[in-house]
């Protein structure tokens, strides 16, 4: 339980993906780290904030808010932690998990995109999704508009089981709009954040969480995407860690398929038309 404190105290004073904090932590280990922030180890004024956080931090109304949105807080050595976020260059701290803990470590396939999908995309998502679920794979995605939902949908019409990494808090889950999609998910699936509850959706925790998305998941797909999408991020992020990367290919016109078109022209991407070939490409790899 003191591990689980302290890390949680971390956990809500560091920003994810912060990589000093990452390599201080497996290098000194958790109580080694957060005793020296209590005892202004390090620099009082560049980390002046998590300082600050840390020495504030009271650990039964950090749980309680956990517990109060039906979550848990999971560590490295839970048996429900994912094993995968290990390989990760900078691993979370923990994660907050709403829903089902049990199907962290399942097959899983990332699907990913614009959050302005032509109809196309929209159902390409959903018909990926239902594929891979047919096949007995659970969807990660990002909770986000577009074919993040498409996705989440898709798999859920299926009747499988469906991943959302967001952004936010858990009990904020952004976006609103998608409230009722969040509750259809946490039925079987699951909800994923790496900020404690009431933390806001900023545009930086969109780029952190998108390495849980590709970490968490055996492979990713990207559906329709624009030149300089986040969902790009998420590719680069499964590449590293040696994850399959696929995406599909659109209209040569089409502002919403360059981002898709450019990995595959980088060989960033192997270009797939069919679940058939997704499936084909990861078992060889």
């Amino acid at each position: 339980m003191k591990e689980r404190a302290q890390r949680l105290a971390l956990f809500s004073a560091i920003e994810g993906g912060a990589a000093f904090w990452s390599r201080e932590i497996s290098e000194r280990g958790t109580q080694a780290v957060y005793e020296r922030i209590r005892s202004n180890g390090y620099d009082s004024i560049k980390h002046a904030a998590i300082v600050e956080k840390v020495k504030s931090f009271e650990s039964p109304a950090a749980f309680q808010a956990i517990e109060k949105n039906e979550s848990r807080f999971i560590i490295p050595g839970d048996s429900e932690w994912p094993l995968r976020l290990d390989e990760l260059e900078c691993p979370p701290i923990g994660i907050i998990v709403k829903g089902n803990l049990e199907i962290l470590s399942n097959p899983s396939l990332a699907i990913v995109g614009t959050r302005n999908p032509t109809p196309y995309g929209t159902r390409i998502a959903g018909d990926f999704a239902a594929g891979f679920v047919d096949r007995e794979w659970d969807i990660v995605s990002g909770g986000a508009y577009g074919i993040d939902s498409a996705a989440h949908r898709g798999a859920l019409v299926a009747e499988g089981r469906t991943i959302a990494v967001i952004a936010s808090g858990i009990d904020l889950q952004y976006p609103s709009g998608n409230t009722r999609l969040f509750e259809e998910i946490c039925e079987n699936g699951a909800i994923v954040t790496e900020v404690m509850p009431g933390v806001p959706a900023l545009p930086h925790r969109f780029l952190t969480r998108n390495r849980i998305i590709a970490a968490l998941s055996q492979a990713t797909l990207v559906v329709e995407a624009a030149f300089r999408s986040g969902s790009l991020r998420t590719a680069r992020d499964a590449a590293e860690l040696m994850r399959p990367v696929m995406a599909i290919p659109g209209p040569i016109n089409s502002p919403s398929s360059e981002g898709c078109h450019r990995l595959i022209g980088e060989r960033a991407a192997e270009l797939v038309t069919s679940v058939a070939d997704a499936i084909e490409l990861i078992s060889a790899l």
